[in-house]
């Protein structure tokens, strides 16, 4: 048995047991998507302010190059994914169907690609706040699928001590398998992002959590972890939502994170495996996030796969890679089938926090009769947060939106195990992201 390996026996309650659907892909080495002709970089493919532009239509950018800035605290830079010209500053088509702005650049077909990196960070020498600001200006966020950017989880208020790096591994959505992919084929990254990551929150140790349905990245890394190293890698029980956040931190340290409190406040970092590689590659190779590995998987795929594919490629260049769409393809989702959502159009871009892109048949996809709730609590027993979401759902559904704030409504995370576990088939879940969004929005215009 490896050093940092231990058999975990704690667990979080509740939650859900999906089919895997992971064999499509799980022993399938990523592959690198060929470059297209065009790609749309939308300014507000993360969480927060969108970014602002800092080129103009017709200029010529490189590979890497800063083409937005943060537009506030709690957002990132944008970078070229690609060497050619800006075609055009203007509002595209997003994921949900609505319009927004989003930087259109036309890639030099005589271009090699190649990133031109600059002289790597010096990360050692830097101050925790210089270290925040330069990983807000490489433009990095959270890769399991949230796009939350991580310079924010870096700045710990005064008081606070981050005592442990976790590192999320889980990836417990079925069909995905990038971070499978990324832990097996670049363990060394993965464990140079945690050194960095360890050493400037000054944390004691780093702990890989990984679910126990992914032996060979628990093998792999295990091996790859040096002596004098504090690292652990802890093998998960398979179970939905392991990869959640509050989730990991019960099951890894047996702590609970209150309602309302962040894994700060219980002395615990958690970023996703595709995160810290991006700070490795950043800090190391000089990098910023302009690609991103894309599970791409599904009944109605060709040909499934694991690719790098840079930000900003169209779904419909990704799905001709793969093959094409199977006769009877009807919806394509982007994430995982649990958390993402269908996408409007097959010329959306690929985002940041897109970590798959799933194609499924008219038999997966039919729509299945919905039943009065039965009272039967299997939404509560599954529930990982010990919400109500029958309750939620009916209050959704008669539009009584304020009063779902006294219900904790913005507790929920959307894992979507109500959903799954419903025998009367009612879209609890979207239930309950159709009042977020409604609530969010009209405090955006009120603001």
């Amino acid at each position: 048995m490896f050093k940092g390996f231990r058999r975990l026996r704690r667990n979080f309650e509740h939650g859900v047991h999906p089919a895997h659907h992971k064999e499509q892909t799980e022993d399938l080495p990523i592959q690198r998507v060929p470059f297209v002709k065009d790609y749309v970089m939308p300014l507000g493919q993360h969480i927060g302010v969108p970014a602002r532009p800092v080129v103009e239509a017709g200029e010529r950018v490189r590979r890497g190059q800063l083409i937005a800035t943060p537009g506030g605290f709690v957002s990132t830079a944008l970078h070229s994914p690609v060497t050619g010209t800006i075609r055009e500053i203007g509002d595209f088509r997003g994921v949900d169907g609505r319009f927004a702005p989003a930087i259109a650049i036309e890639a030099d077909a005589f271009a090699t690609q190649q990133v031109d990196m600059e002289a790597a960070p010096d990360w050692q020498s830097m101050s925790l706040n210089e270290f925040i600001e330069a990983v807000q200006m490489a433009g990095i966020v959270g890769m399991g699928g949230a796009a939350f950017p991580s310079h924010v989880k870096l700045s710990v208020p005064d008081g606070v001590r981050i005592r442990q790096l976790l590192i999320n591994g889980a990836e417990c959505e079925p069909f995905l398998t990038n971070d499978h992919r990324l832990m097996v084929e670049r363990p060394g990254a993965l464990l140079d992002g945690a050194e960095i990551m360890r050493r400037k929150l000054d944390a004691e140790e780093v702990i890989i959590g990984i679910e126990a349905n992914k032996p060979d990245a628990i093998e792999i890394i295990g091996q790859h972890v040096r002596p004098d190293q504090p690292v652990r890698v802890v093998p998960l029980k398979v179970k939905y939502p392991q990869g959640a956040e509050k989730m990991m931190i019960k099951s890894v340290f047996g702590k609970e994170v209150p309602a309302g409190q962040l894994p700060r406040d219980v002395g615990v970092n958690v970023n996703n495996v595709g995160t810290i590689v991006a700070i490795a590659d950043y800090f190391l190779r000089g990098m910023p996030l302009i690609e991103r590995i894309v599970t791409v998987a599904g009944p109605g795929v060709t040909y499934p796969a694991n690719l790098v594919v840079p930000l900003g490629t169209p779904v419909r260049e990704v799905v001709r890679f793969c093959g094409g769409l199977r006769p009877g393809s009807r919806e394509i989702i982007m994430g995982g089938p649990m958390m993402g959502r269908p996408i409007a159009s097959l010329d959306v871009p690929v985002l940041k926090g897109c970590s798959g892109v799933l194609v499924f048949t008219e038999e997966q996809t039919s729509g299945r009769t919905e039943y009065p709730c039965i009272r039967c609590g299997r939404c509560l027993e599954a529930c990982p947060y010990f919400l109500n979401p029958s309750r939620l759902a009916r209050l959704s559904k008669a539009r009584m939106f304020d009063e779902m704030k006294a219900h904790h409504v913005f507790d929920c995370v959307e894992c979507g195990c109500c959903t799954f576990a419903c025998p009367s088939n009612i879209p609890i879940v979207q239930l309950i992201r159709t009042a977020k969004d409604d609530l969010v929005h009209r405090k955006e215009s009120e603001a």
